[in-house]
């Protein structure tokens, strides 16, 4: 085993806000976190460092391999290297999971994760002084509040889902459906549920993954839930237009319109939105609906959407030759800008997006206007 000057955690999770909220379960637990997207980025991670102790992966990953795949890799290369997985879908059972790992449904108990990441890789790594870690988080136990109340909604939501299946079966009797044709519904009925089921779990971890994170930064309640509110509504947006198109996924200028319309002041003309249609996949575009609505709402507040004179310019372009996208948003006619003291949660929600799409973000800080740039290989939008 590497020595434990520094005790990291290789965090695997292809969701932005989801894999944001690992993060901060890893750093509570006193350890650093090493972030990746795909199994593909967690592997290439491994083989250019020893220094990793414990593997913490979501199952459901695009990429040539998924995250149990991906864990018994590692524990055949890598046997010193703990393993805990995560799922909103599906529970692998003793033998389908590598020797001596861990499984965690989403959404996901912080505080019983916080204390078997301890238990596997060992206290007395921590380096946490008592007195010197700084003041405790004011907002713990409304998290675990929080996060209970989620999992009392997704009990609620599976009893739903089963009287759902009664209630189908009802219909399919009284419509005089055949035995034939009832099995064949029957199974598309349970793909269909279980599908709905997938969604509904990994979805309450990312509204539970918003609230913890909003509540962490939060200066009040009021505070914290203007922000929780306002996250909730645009992943709400974001559902809404991929219903729209049957969740195959949308064009980029929908998206930016979509996300933007709620601070344009009943139309007024506060954005200006150009560049040449791109289609996205349904992973990039909540992603992105949700770094627009950060983007938006620092605006309202902070920058050019919170003078009457400001303006917001959104364009982007396409490198032909490269096959890069690159994205712009420019503030100009607000209050002069100064950067910001502290990372926010929407900072760091701004930045994780380069991440998720595997480009690049840069946050400018002129005092003329905040400018945001993402660059990214067009194919990553496809995710």
């Amino acid at each position: 085993m590497p020595t434990q000057d520094r005790t990291n955690v290789l965090v695997v999770e292809d969701e932005m806000v989801l894999r944001m909220r690992a993060v901060d379960i890893v750093e509570d637990a006193g350890f650093t976190a090493i972030e990746a997207t795909n199994a593909d980025q967690a592997i290439s991670v491994l083989e250019a460092r020893s220094d990793i102790s414990l593997l913490l992966s979501d199952i459901q990953m695009p990429g040539s391999i998924d995250g149990l795949k991906l864990a018994h890799a590692v524990h055949e290369r890598w046997p010193d290297i703990k393993i805990i997985l995560v799922s909103g879908q599906i529970n692998p059972s003793m033998d389908e999971k590598p020797k001596d790992s861990r499984f965690f449904s989403k959404p996901i108990d912080s505080e019983q994760m916080i204390a078997e990441m301890q238990d596997m890789i060992g206290t007395d790594a921590l380096k946490i002084v008592s007195g010197e870690a700084g003041p405790a988080h004011p907002t713990r136990a409304g998290q675990s509040i929080v996060e209970e109340n989620l999992v009392a909604e997704n009990d609620s939501l599976r009893l739903l889902l089963e009287q759902a299946g009664i209630d189908a079966k009802l219909l399919l009797a009284q419509a005089g459906i055949d035995a034939k044709e009832r099995e064949a519904a029957d199974k598309l009925q349970k793909l269909v549920l279980g599908e709905l089921h997938h969604r509904i779990k990994n979805t309450l971890a990312t509204v539970s993954a918003i609230a913890s994170q909003s509540l962490r930064t939060a200066t009040s309640v009021q505070h914290a839930q203007r922000a929780i509110e306002g996250r909730l509504l645009a992943l709400g947006r974001a559902h809404d237009l991929l219903m729209q198109v049957s969740w195959a996924g949308a064009g980029l200028a929908m998206i930016i319109r979509n996300a933007t319309e709620p601070y344009d002041n009943k139309g007024v003309g506060r954005f200006s939105i150009s560049g040449p249609e791109i289609e996205l996949g349904s992973g990039a575009v909540i992603a992105l609906a949700m770094t627009l609505n950060e983007l938006c709402t620092n605006a309202t507040k902070f920058g050019a959407l919170s003078d009457p004179g400001g303006f917001v310019k959104i364009e982007w372009k396409i490198d032909q030759a490269s096959e890069k996208l690159s994205l712009s948003w420019i503030e100009t006619g607000g209050p002069l800008v100064n950067p910001p003291s502290r990372r926010s949660f929407g900072t760091r929600m701004m930045e994780s997006l380069g991440q998720q799409l595997s480009g690049a973000v840069r946050l400018g800080y002129p005092p003329s206007g905040f400018t945001y740039t993402l660059d990214i290989p067009v194919d990553s939008l496809n995710k």
